[in-house]
C-alpha cells in the first residue's frame, strides 16, 4: 500500500466539498466498510441510487451472466433486454408514455429529452426552478441553478429560472400566511413571457427537488405547471432521477398529482446502482422527431448489459412490492426524525416523501446552518452513519436521508440513534 495521501492524484470535482475520509473496500446491503474494517450505515443509498442496497445477489447474478454473454453493441444494433426492458418500463407508466430510450447518466438523459423538446417544438427556451439540479452536460447545467454557474462562461441562451414553491420558506403568501404558489406560479410565467424571445420550448423540472433541498411540490402545482406549458406550446418534462421507480411509495412521483408528463426521465434508481438511464415519451412525440431526424447517437445507447440489469430491477421492485415498503419504512424514518423535531431546537424542519426524506438544521445564518451540518455529518461518520449533505453554500444544513428500499427496520432504527447521538454530541 502507497504512503501517499488516497487524494493525491485525483481531481477534486464536488466544487468546495472534499472526499468522504477512508478508502471503501466494498458494499453490502445497506452498509459500506471502509479498508480498516469500520461499517458505515449507508443512509443515500450511494449516489442517490442503489434502491436494492449494495451488491443484491439478484443484481450480481445478473450481471455475472449477462456480460458473459452480451455487454455492448454498436448502438444501431438491438438485443433482447433492450427490447424487453423498453416494453416493460412503457407498461409501468401511464398512456401515452409508449416510446423509451436507454441511455447512462441522469444529465446524458436530460439531454437528449431538451434536444427532443427543441426539435420538435421549434423553440430553443427552457424553463427549470431556480434551485434546480439536473446534470453537468451542456443543456442540463444550463437547466441547473443551485450550483455550478460562476466561472465557467456564458450557459446555453434561452434558459429561464422559475420561482421554487417552497411551502417552508414562502415568499409570496396569502392572507393565512400560507405559500401562495398559484400567485408565485403566474407571477414566474409572467417574467418568463417578457423575457422569451417566442421559443419556448420545455420545462424540466423534479417533482421534488433533492439538491434544492428536498422540495416537494404543493398539491395541484404539477397539474397548474402542466398547463402553463401547453399554453405556451412548451413540453413538460419531469426529471425523476430520485423520485422514479417506487422511492417516493408510489412507483412514480407523478402519480400522486394524477398528472402524466410529455416526456418522463429516469436514471439513478433504475440501474439500482448501475449507470442506466431512459427518456420515454409519446409515440406522437417520438413520430415528430424521428421526422425531423432526431440524433442522439451515443457510445452506449442501448447497451445490453445495463438493460439486463434494469430488468433485474424491475423484478425485483415488483415481486418485492419495495413500493408499499418504501411507504412503511418512510412513516418510520419520518416518525423517529418527527421526534428529534421536537426534542433538538437545532431541527428546523423535516419534509419528504417515503424515503425520500429531508432534515434542515438550523443557526445564525446561512454560514452557521452550513457548520452545524458539516459538524453533525462528521460525527455521523465517526459513530457509523452515512449521510448525504449538500455541501454547498447556503444548502449545508440540509440532510436527504435515502436509504435503501430494502432496508430492514432496525437498520433505520439503527440510523436514528446514530444521529440522535450526534446532534446530542454537537448541537446539545
Amino acid at each position: 500500500m502507497s504512503d501517499t495521501s488516497p487524494e493525491q492524484h485525483l481531481i477534486r470535482y464536488s466544487g468546495g466539498g472534499s472526499f468522504s475520509p477512508g478508502i471503501i473496500d466494498r458494499a453490502e446491503g445497506s452498509s459500506v466498510f471502509t479498508e480498516d474494517g469500520r461499517e458505515l450505515l449507508d443512509f443515500t443509498s450511494g449516489q442517490m441510487s442503489a434502491i436494492l442496497g449494495h451488491s443484491h445477489p439478484e443484481i450480481v447474478a445478473t450481471v455475472r451472466e449477462q456480460v458473459g454473454r452480451l455487454d455492448h453493441l454498436y448502438s444501431g444494433m438491438l438485443s433482447r433486454p433492450v427490447v424487453d426492458l423498453a416494453r416493460r418500463l412503457t407498461e409501468s407508466v401511464p398512456a401515452p408514455l409508449e416510446k423509451a430510450m436507454l441511455l447512462t447518466t441522469g444529465a446524458e438523459a436530460n439531454e437528449a429529452a431538451l434536444r427532443m423538446a427543441k426539435l420538435v417544438t421549434g423553440g430553443h427556451e427552457v424553463v427549470s426552478f431556480a434551485r434546480s439540479w439536473h446534470g453537468m452536460t451542456q443543456a442540463a447545467a444550463a437547466a441547473t441553478y443551485v450550483a455550478g454557474r460562476s466561472g465557467y462562461g456564458p450557459s446555453a441562451p434561452g434558459n429561464f429560472a422559475l420561482p421554487v414553491p417552497d411551502r417552508s420558506r414562502p415568499d409570496i403568501v396569502d392572507a393565512d400566511g400560507e405559500l401562495d404558489w398559484r400567485r408565485q406560479l403566474d407571477l414566474g410565467f409572467d417574467l418568463i413571457d417578457a423575457q422569451s424571445t417566442g421559443g419556448l420550448a420545455a420545462c424540466l423540472v423534479e417533482p421534488i427537488l433533492s439538491s434544492g433541498g428536498i422540495v416537494d411540490l404543493p398539491p395541484g402545482y404539477l397539474a397548474a405547471l402542466r398547463d402553463k406549458c401547453h399554453e405556451r406550446g412548451m413540453l413538460l418534462v419531469l426529471d425523476e432521477a430520485q423520485t422514479g421507480l417506487c422511492r417516493t411509495g408510489d412507483w412514480y412521483a407523478f402519480e400522486r398529482d394524477g398528472v402524466v408528463p410529455d416526456v418522463l426521465v429516469l436514471s439513478k434508481t433504475l440501474g439500482a446502482g448501475l449507470p442506466l438511464a431512459a427518456v420515454l415519451t409519446s409515440a406522437e412525440i417520438e413520430q415528430r422527431a424521428h421526422e425531423r431526424g432526431f440524433l442522439f447517437f451515443t457510445t452506449h445507447v442501448n447497451d445490453p448489459l445495463p438493460a439486463a440489469v434494469g430488468n433485474t430491477v424491475l423484478d425485483v421492485l415488483t415481486r418485492d412490492r419495495l413500493d408499499l415498503r418504501a411507504r412503511e419504512l418512510g412513516d418510520r424514518l419520518r416518525s423517529g426524525l418527527d421526534e428529534l423535531d421536537s426534542r433538538y431546537e437545532a431541527v428546523w424542519d423535516v419534509r419528504g416523501r417515503g424515503l425520500l426524506v429531508g432534515l434542515e438544521l438550523t443557526a445564525d445564518g446561512a454560514a452557521g446552518a452550513d457548520a452545524l451540518g458539516a459538524a453533525v455529518t462528521r460525527r455521523c461518520g465517526e459513530l457509523g452513519l452515512h449521510l448525504n449533505i449538500v455541501q454547498l453554500p447556503g444548502m449545508g444544513g440540509i440532510f436527504r436521508i435515502a436509504p435503501p428500499l430494502t432496508a430492514t427496520e432496525a437498520e433505520i432504527d439503527r440510523g436514528l440513534e446514530i444521529l440522535d447521538t450526534a446532534l446530542k454530541d454537537v448541537a446539545g
